[in-house]
């Protein structure tokens, strides 16, 4: 029989392990030591609280909220269990059950000038909120903005010395001279970025909510996950795999834009040469082209200050245009999330899936955008808290009722960049490479070449890019926990 004190020891080295691999960012890891730490003593609030923090630090706020919970249950008077889960709620955009957090934080810390500072831009969201709300026109009465836009109107100042798009024909010297400025630290003039933005929407709008790609035999195609504004790291895949072109395809799986702060220049680059050649490159939704994510994680601020407030609206209204998966020759489904919480969904279920909106709570849509995979048979709720986790069983029935191969989807870090699953049967590909310059990952594309689709992975290392760091745009109230 182990005493009380050894099991008590045995838990706190395994916490000071968890610690020490939480310190190094190897977040994961620490899971499984807070976790082993949780099995030999489950009534310490310390060990649940730590690994809510590892959970928030992997963007699996569902988890963290419940080990957050779990920590309040254990012991009611530990401030950091509301803290966690006022962060987490907060990561989520549940600005409310936030506030109802930090407000029990500053009850239990009279004078923690931190926990008052966080009360009060809690306090400012949600009044933000109400305001919006309030203002907001019903959905019935809104009016396009794009159609409000006439981009000819506006002149072009004789010293602007930037990239210029002649007549309506976006060019690859225009995209190269544009991409050029960009690495610079320079901005396209208004103009030229409603221009794109507006044809970009024009295209996007009357395609089906899944497209198929084909690839003639003897061709390539280049499928690539999340960038999320790292506009250097686009850069650099460009250069290791060649320009998009109707010889050399992309397909980019979502969250091209938040956290990183070089968004703006990510989408007017991808958007461009959508302009340039709609075949040479591909574009889906992912979870972060939406409004509730813009507001939070960076591009809406970014946009308002590299652009302006009608440019936030117009993102809003374009990123609903976008399809929501791919199918590559009939065999590869391609979507940013995952899969379904029930079985039998067929790719005309998707066809028929009416896209322009924001991405609901629930429902098909939501669980493209969402979903994860996970290694344990069947479904279980997602550590995200939104969309579900899937197992490889579902991921095989899936395949064999649409007739398909393979399932590519992004959406998630992975330390090479890459991850295989699901008996081979599902890869995951993300293509920021030390996202958020802090967790030390490799990216990743895939290419494919027809007829047989052989997944061929390329991993990338991040490359230096300007000094601004991440998150510069985000909420304020949000920057304070990253």
């Amino acid at each position: 029989m182990e005493t009380t004190n050894s099991k008590v020891s045995k838990a706190e080295e395994l916490k000071v392990l968890a610690n020490e691999a939480f310190s190094a960012r190897k977040y994961s890891q620490a899971i499984d030591l807070y976790s082993q730490a949780i099995e030999v003593d489950s009534r310490n609030a310390v060990y649940w609280a730590n690994r809510a923090f590892a959970h928030l630090r992997l963007e699996e706020y569902g988890s963290a909220i419940q080990d957050a919970t779990k920590a309040i249950e254990v012991d009611p008077k530990y401030t950091k269990g509301y803290y966690r889960r006022g962060a987490a709620h907060l990561a989520m955009g549940k600005f409310k059950e936030a506030l109802k957090d930090f407000q029990q934080v500053k009850k239990m810390c009279p004078n923690d000038p931190d926990a008052m500072k966080k009360l009060k831009e809690c306090e400012k969201a949600v009044m933000k909120l109400k305001f919006e709300e309030a203002i907001a026109a019903p959905e019935s009465e809104r009016r396009s903005v794009a159609e409000s836009i006439d981009f000819r109107s506006i002149d072009v100042e004789p010293q602007y010395s930037g990239a210029r798009i002649e007549g309506d024909v976006v060019t690859l010297d225009f995209v190269k001279k544009m991409m050029d400025d960009f690495k610079n630290q320079k901005f396209l003039h208004k103009r030229y970025a409603f221009q794109i933005v507006l044809q970009t929407r024009e295209m996007l709008q009357a395609l089906p909510s899944l497209v198929d790609i084909y690839i003639p035999d003897g061709k390539h195609f280049t499928v690539c996950g999340d960038v999320h504004g790292q506009y250097y790291d686009l850069l650099n895949i460009f250069e290791l795999n060649g320009l998009p072109s109707e010889e050399n395809p992309y397909l980019f799986n979502g969250d091209f834009v938040d956290r990183g702060s070089f968004s703006v220049e990510v989408i007017l680059t991808l958007f461009a040469f959508k302009c340039m050649s709609p075949s040479a490159i591909y574009l889906a939704r992912g979870n972060h082209e939406s409004k509730s994510m813009n507001k939070i994680y960076g591009f809406e601020g970014e946009v308002r200050s590299k652009l302006n407030d009608k440019f936030v609206e117009l993102f809003a209204e374009v990123f609903c245009c976008l399809p929501l998966a791919h199918v590559i020759n009939g065999k590869v489904f391609v979507v940013h999330g995952g899969l379904f919480s029930v079985d039998g969904v067929k790719l005309s279920d998707i066809r028929a899936i009416n896209r322009f909106c924001e991405p609901p709570e629930e429902g098909l849509m939501c669980e493209l955008l969402w979903s994860d995979p996970q290694p344990l048979p069947g479904r279980g709720p997602s550590k995200r808290g939104v969309g579900l986790s899937f197992g490889g069983d579902v991921t095989k029935r899936f395949l064999q009722d649409n007739n398909l191969d393979l399932v590519v989807r992004s959406h998630e870090v992975k330390d090479e960049g890459y991850e295989i699953e699901h008996d081979g049967k599902l890869i995951t590909v993300f293509s920021a490479p030390n996202y958020c310059d802090q967790m030390g990952n490799k990216g990743a594309f895939i290419q494919f070449e027809a007829p047989d689709l052989k997944p061929n992975i390329v991993t990338f290392a991040a490359v230096p890019h300007p000094d601004v760091k991440p998150m510069a745009y985000a909420n304020n109230f949000l920057r304070m926990f990253s």
